[in-house]
C-alpha cells in the first residue's frame, strides 16, 4: 500500500515537473473552467503571476492548483474587473490561500457581501491596491503590459449598469495581444472605441460570457481577433452564448472556444 501511494504521489510530482517545464521562460494564459463565470491565469516568461478575476465559488482553487507550478504559493497581481458574483466571490478563498502581492481594482460600490470581504482582506493583509485608470498601464515581469482601456477618469456613477463599470484591457506580450473586458456590454464597448486607441487583438474574450448585449459589430471591427474566447458554464441559466454572437463570430471567421466545450482554454507562446 505504501509502494502505491509513494508511486502516485511520485508521478504528481512528475506531471508537475513537466507541466512546468513546458511553461517556464514563455508567455502562458489560461482561460479556467470555473462555472458560469470568469477567471483567468497569466504566467510571464519571467515567471510574474497574475490572477483576473475568481468566478462564482472555491472552483478556481482546483483550477490554479492544477495550473501553477508545485512550488508557487504566490499571486502578483490579482485582478478584479468588476463586483459581481460571478467574477469576485471565489477570490475571497484565493486570498485566504495566497501570497497576492498587489490588486487592481476599478473601486466601484456594490453591495455584495464577497466583494466587500475582498476589500477586507485586501486591507488586513496591507495589499497594495491599485485603481484602474485608462491613463496609467502597468509592466508585468520585464516582458509584458497590461493596456488599460477602461475605466477612464469618469467612475461609475451610483445607479448605471455595473457591467459598464468592468475594466478592460490588453495584455500585450511581443506581437501578441490578448483583449479582455470583463462583462462590458455595448455601451461601454462605444466607450472604448470613442477613445480611438489600438485595440487589435489576436485573442478576444467575448463580453459577458457570449451574450447578445456585448461583442458588438463595432468592436470586433476595431479588435479584429483570429479567436473568441467564450467563459460560460455548461447548461447556464442565462443560455449564454447567445445565437447572435455566435453568428457575428462566425460570419466574421472568428474562431470560437468555449470552456462549456472544452474546460481549461490555455495558450503559451
Amino acid at each position: 500500500m505504501k509502494k502505491l501511494l509513494f508511486c502516485i504521489i511520485g508521478g504528481i510530482i512528475i506531471s508537475y515537473v513537466i507541466v512546468s517545464s513546458l511553461t517556464f521562460g514563455k508567455f502562458q494564459i489560461s482561460f479556467l473552467d470555473v462555472g458560469q463565470g470568469d477567471s483567468i491565469f497569466v504566467r510571464t516568461p519571467d515567471d510574474y503571476t497574475m490572477l483576473i478575476d475568481g468566478g462564482p465559488d472555491t472552483k478556481v482553487l482546483e483550477q490554479i492548483g492544477e495550473t501553477l507550478p508545485l512550488y508557487t504559493r504566490t499571486i502578483d497581481l490579482l485582478v478584479l474587473t468588476h463586483p459581481h458574483a460571478d467574477h469576485v466571490n471565489g477570490l475571497v478563498e484565493m486570498l485566504k490561500r495566497y501570497d497576492v502581492r498587489r490588486a487592481l481594482i476599478v473601486g466601484s460600490k456594490y453591495p455584495n457581501a464577497f466583494y466587500l470581504k475582498v476589500l477586507e482582506l485586501l486591507k488586513e493583509k496591507k495589499i497594495p491596491v491599485i485603481f484602474a485608470d485608462s491613463s496609467r498601464d502597468i509592466k508585468l515581469g520585464s516582458y509584458v503590459y497590461l493596456d488599460i482601456l477602461w475605466p477612464g477618469k469618469s467612475a461609475q456613477k451610483e445607479g448605471e449598469n455595473i457591467n459598464n463599470s468592468s475594466l478592460a484591457m490588453r495584455i500585450l506580450y511581443g506581437d501578441k495581444s490578448i483583449f479582455l473586458s470583463g462583462d462590458a456590454e455595448k455601451e461601454e464597448e462605444k466607450q472604448i472605441l470613442g477613445y480611438g486607441n489600438n485595440l487589435s487583438a489576436d485573442i478576444f474574450k467575448a463580453g459577458h460570457h457570449g451574450s447578445r448585449t456585448a461583442s458588438s459589430l463595432e468592436l470586433l471591427e476595431a479588435v479584429k481577433p483570429l479567436t473568441a474566447i467564450i467563459q460560460s458554464g455548461v447548461d447556464n441559466s442565462y443560455k449564454h452564448p447567445h445565437a447572435e454572437t455566435l453568428k457575428k463570430f462566425f460570419e466574421k471567421g472568428i474562431e470560437v472556444r468555449r470552456n462549456d466545450k472544452e474546460g481549461k482554454i490555455e495558450f503559451i507562446f
